[in-house]
């Protein structure tokens, strides 16, 4: 996989300097055409060989473009912040906004190859990790994210030759890092590792480039040539029209039984009862929020349900008992600008709570498979993609010993008439009924069916819904409690 960028790949000055400057005029042409568009950011990828030019390559790049619209990250040594979110986290929070290119050194494939290359991980965790890499990149690139792979190499011969040539020289020697030292020991394993990396992960919507490293005018024409060629050509292309996706769901049912109509909305609680577990599902809750086994468990509790089920309410007697200090909770409406020029999950993954804490959110990822799929806000094959990369994102929180538990709660028609009524009558209450309540309300079976397919779909042993029966507010609530209870208990035992 790396011949061709062991045979000493070379441009002459003179050759040099009459490209230069065209390429350098056309890149900053490309790159004010992305941010005039927006329709998509550059994410860069940079890995290799250490002494194959990376760092000069990526300088030589922000002094031919525009380094205002340019974010270079390195992820080396995590942060505590960062050891304390799930691994993901730390990429999620710093990804580029359409318009704008992002460069990541030490990004994951870095990690897994380190890890790989110094025995920490074995080739089957290898594989999945190279695996997970590969949904988190279909997935930004389903979003509309241009994605470049850069892998700058050089023979094991010319990187020794590279080292021994700079050691005794007083000018440069500062330019040989430990770690170069240290690659020179490991280069076998780091590249055989490599190519399987490269060899799994070199996708049609990602691909990997491989570019010598040995003559630094071939490495920064190369480098410019290809990203001005695949920019110009993203920026060129139409829109084009996605094939029609599958998107026959569980309204199909022939017996006509809704899986929210086969719920016991009857269930209630005298109020004496009510008061009495109420108070000792707070208690236990407080207790096990407390418990210093869950310090190294983050906590994520969702709230979906029918306008006017009472999540607010529920949330309410949730952190009744709670010190402040011990929660946040998340409420999610229609996104920000600033949450549109991102992939949609971005603005989830910056609120995922890091360990020890407890995160609730009111609505939440399950928007695009709810409201945005009955209103029409998303296509039927963003909805449908997002099953799966919900399920994913959901499993990277376990992974990571986030406790996920997601509510909905379920009522009939006939009570949300008789709440939306009192909400009208209500002073104190009159800003919890807006007209798109009254219009979500024409689509009630529209968004039964969603639920439905919702609950088909993502559903997990890793995180499962409780489907709570609303109908009195007093079940709900401690059911809910309850719930949430046995969840932290289960977590902790």
């Amino acid at each position: 996989m790396f011949e061709s960028a062991e045979i000493g790949h070379s441009i002459d000055k003179d050759t040099y300097n009459t490209e230069v400057p065209a390429l350098r005029e056309a890149l900053l042409l490309a790159q004010y055409r992305l941010r005039e568009q927006a329709r998509f950011p550059i994410l860069i990828l940079i890995n290799g060989i250490e002494g194959a030019g990376k760092g000069e390559t990526i300088k030589l790049l922000n002094e031919w473009m525009d380094p205002r619209l340019i974010r270079v990250d390195s992820f080396d040594v995590p942060t505590d912040e960062e050891l304390s979110h799930p691994p993901a986290w730390r990429y999620w929070r710093r990804l580029p906004p359409k318009g704008q290119t992002g460069i990541f050194f030490g990004n994951w494939y870095s990690k897994m190859l380190e890890d790989r290359v110094h025995g920490r991980i074995k080739k089957a965790d290898l594989e999945l990790a190279i695996d997970r890499a590969q949904r988190f990149e279909r997935m930004l690139c389903a979003e509309g994210m241009l994605i470049f792979k850069f892998w700058f190499h050089l023979s094991k011969d010319r990187m020794l030759q590279r080292l021994e040539s700079l050691k005794d020289d007083p000018l440069h020697s500062w330019r040989i890092s430990p770690l170069d030292w240290q690659q020179s020991k490991t280069y076998d394993k780091f590249v055989r590792h490599g190519e399987l990396i490269l060899r799994r992960s070199s996708r049609e919507f990602a691909p990997w480039y491989v570019i010598e490293g040995y003559d630094e005018r071939y490495r920064s024409l190369t480098a410019g040539r290809l990203l001005l060629e695949g920019l110009n050509a993203a920026l060129d292309a139409a829109d084009s029209q996605p094939s029609q996706p599958h998107t026959a769901s569980v309204e199909l049912n022939l017996d006509r039984l809704s899986l929210l109509g086969s719920l016991d909305l009857d269930q209630a609680l005298s109020k004496d009862d009510y008061q009495e577990q109420l108070g000792q599902e707070q208690a236990r809750l407080s207790g096990l929020l407390r418990d210093p086994r869950l310090r190294k468990r983050g906590v994520l509790a969702l709230f979906e349900g029918h306008d006017a089920a009472g999540k607010g309410s529920t949330i309410r007697r949730v952190t009744d008992a709670l010190d402040p200090r011990l929660y946040r909770i998340v409420q999610i409406a229609a996104p920000s600008e600033d949450e549109l020029a991102q992939p949609w999950l971005w603005r989830f993954w910056r609120n995922v709570p890091a360990r020890g804490q407890f995160t609730i959110f009111d609505r939440s990822w399950y928007g695009r498979v709810l409201v945005e799929r009955v209103e029409g806000f998303c296509s039927p094959d963003e909805w449908l993609r997002a099953y799966t990369e919900i399920n994913e994102f959901e499993e990277q929180l376990v992974d990571a010993d986030v406790v996920v538990v997601k509510f909905w709660l379920s009522i009939d028609k006939d009570t949300q008439m008789e709440r939306f009524q009192e909400r009208e009558n209500t002073p104190h209450k009159r800003f919890k009924i807006t007209e798109e309540d009254w219009r979500n309300r024409e689509k009630w079976d529209d968004y039964g069916h969603a639920v439905a397919d919702m609950v088909d779909r993502t559903s997990t042993e890793i995180a499962p819904w409780t489907l709570v029966e609303a109908n009195d507010k007093r079940f709900a609530r401690v059911k809910v409690l309850r719930t949430l209870n046995d969840a932290l208990e289960a977590a902790i035992s």
